[in-house]
């Protein structure tokens, strides 16, 4: 799923030795995967911090817990650290985080983010515009928040039901519906007014 190089495990190491309490290891996961945001993240993971369904790792000195949910955007994933003139620097390569190898068997939230940012958003970035979403609610609908050209367009009710709502529905038969949640009475950047 990852690789920890030999000089990272022992930077880590040296890291978590310098805790206050004992079984401190780390956890790695990726906040909003499969996103043009998404951010691959290690961090402290305390006795009892691990959540129930992490995958645990030992490695010499300490245990990684991987966030389940993050696993396919970690698969190829590196970790670092080289030794410079200000101390060294970790780095963390994650080249599936943002557009994943994403399945029919995905979470549902993750089915969607690659639909909306690999299919729909391009063809909006063409009038300045973009979508995201914001939950998965009762009955799995989908709520969405629009923003750039999108936010405020004359057109967005036609965007949303005739591109982004067909689009969605179609390929992932699971939803049931789409709401939108953008404050349309903002039309600073809006395409259309």
């Amino acid at each position: 799923m990852i690789e920890i190089s030999e000089a990272a495990q022992a930077y880590l190491r040296e890291l978590l030795a310098k805790q206050d309490e004992p079984g401190v290891g780390i956890r790695v996961f990726v906040t909003q995967p499969g996103t043009p945001h998404a951010e691959t993240c290690i961090a402290y993971c305390r006795p009892g911090e691990a959540q129930g369904d992490d995958l645990a790792v030992q490695y010499e000195g300490f245990t990684a817990w991987f966030e389940k949910r993050s696993a396919p955007y970690l698969e190829g994933a590196k970790v670092d650290y080289q030794d410079d003139r200000m101390g060294g620097q970790l780095t963390i390569k994650a080249p599936n985080s943002r557009v994943p190898n994403v399945g029919p068997d995905a979470p549902l939230e993750d089915r969607i983010n690659y639909v909306l940012y690999n299919e729909i958003n391009p063809g909006l970035a063409a009038h300045g515009g973009m979508v995201s979403l914001v939950e998965v609610v009762d009955e799995s609908v989908a709520v969405l928040q629009f923003g750039g050209g999108c936010q405020g367009c004359a057109a967005v009710d036609i965007t949303l039901k005739q591109g982004v709502e067909r689009a969605l529905l179609e390929q992932i038969p699971e939803l049931t519906g789409i709401r939108d949640a953008t404050d349309h009475t903002v039309t600073a950047n809006a395409y259309y007014r």
